[in-house]
């Protein structure tokens, strides 16, 4: 699932708003008493992050926040030396992130191979059904003019047209190389774009790439007419919203709070909240007022 610009530039950008967003005062360790909270560098991931933090801080666990890190590939460095100790996943991209040659697909067989493959001292609580894929994304135009319903539709097309993602899906597995090697797809050119943000949907719109890496739950797809392609061979795998969390961080107490919220959690959930975000409501208010609703 699912991130802006290189990991370099997020450091950069962060660092000019108060610091290197991985740094932990210097310690490297979160306080023993304090869960960190961290979040990817997009709307739905700091949203989530928020309803974790509100949650564990409602209930009297001491919280600090370090959102819009970037993408996983710097995030997870920092949930793997200590200075993150929680933050929102999806079961599988972050699979194949460390194990890049996985094959699981279903929701279920992707969760339970995730628990086996984390490194030691990590631990994903449960998943909810709250599921926010990648998806290849085109515009209403383009489905007419080649006739698409799905991925493999676009084959024949692929090489006269320019695709649009983050950075990052240039290298991911189910990123270019996965869309070469299950669909033979090869775009004509690549542009770097945003996280499945308003540069990637003003770049659909305008016609400066023919499709793009969206997010399933992302409301500028009904908003603009746009249509996500199936994908018949599964390359994008469930992704399901999960905590990924610092096993010695995970007491009793926090794991109930944290199962709480993704038994609560489901893709239509997903929907609403994206769609508050984008009416220009704050993410720890619309956090707030989510989890007053959902009686947590």
């Amino acid at each position: 699932m699912k991130r802006i610009a290189t990991a370099v530039a997020a450091v950069m950008l962060l660092a000019g708003c108060g610091g290197d967003p991985l740094s932990s005062g210097g310690s490297g360790q979160s306080s023993s008493d304090t869960i960190v909270v961290g979040s990817a560098n997009f709307p739905e991931s700091r949203l989530i992050a928020e309803i974790y933090a509100e949650a564990l801080s409602a209930k009297g666990v001491k919280v600090t926040k370090k959102l819009n890190i970037g993408n996983r590939e710097l995030y997870f460095k920092g949930v793997q030396d200590g200075s993150i100790d929680l933050i929102p996943e999806y079961t599988g991209v972050l699979l194949r992130h460390v194990k890049k040659e996985s094959t699981e697909v279903a929701p279920d067989e992707v969760y339970e191979a995730l628990k086996k493959a984390l490194p030691s001292g990590l631990i994903v609580l449960d998943k909810s059904t709250a599921e926010d894929k990648d998806a290849v994304v085109v515009t209403k135009a383009t489905v007419a003019q080649y006739s698409l319903k799905s991925i493999e539709d676009l084959v024949p097309y692929c090489k006269n047209l320019v695709f649009g993602g983050p950075p990052e899906f240039q290298q991911r597995p189910d990123g270019l190389a996965g869309l070469k090697a299950k669909y033979n797809c090869e775009f004509k050119e690549f542009k770097a774009l945003d996280v499945g943000g308003p540069v990637t949907v003003a770049a659909l719109k305008d016609g400066s790439v023919q499709a793009a890496d969206l997010f399933t739950t992302d409301s500028a797809i009904s908003a603009n007419d746009f249509v996500a392609l199936e994908d018949p061979k599964n390359l994008f795998a469930a992704q399901n919203v999960t905590p990924l969390i610092n096993e010695k961080k995970a007491s009793e107490q926090v794991r109930s709070i944290l199962n709480a919220i993704s038994k609560k959690l489901d893709t239509k959930t997903l929907l609403d909240l994206n769609a508050k975000l984008s009416a220009k409501q704050e993410a720890d208010k619309v956090a707030k007022d989510w989890l007053a609703s959902a009686g947590i």
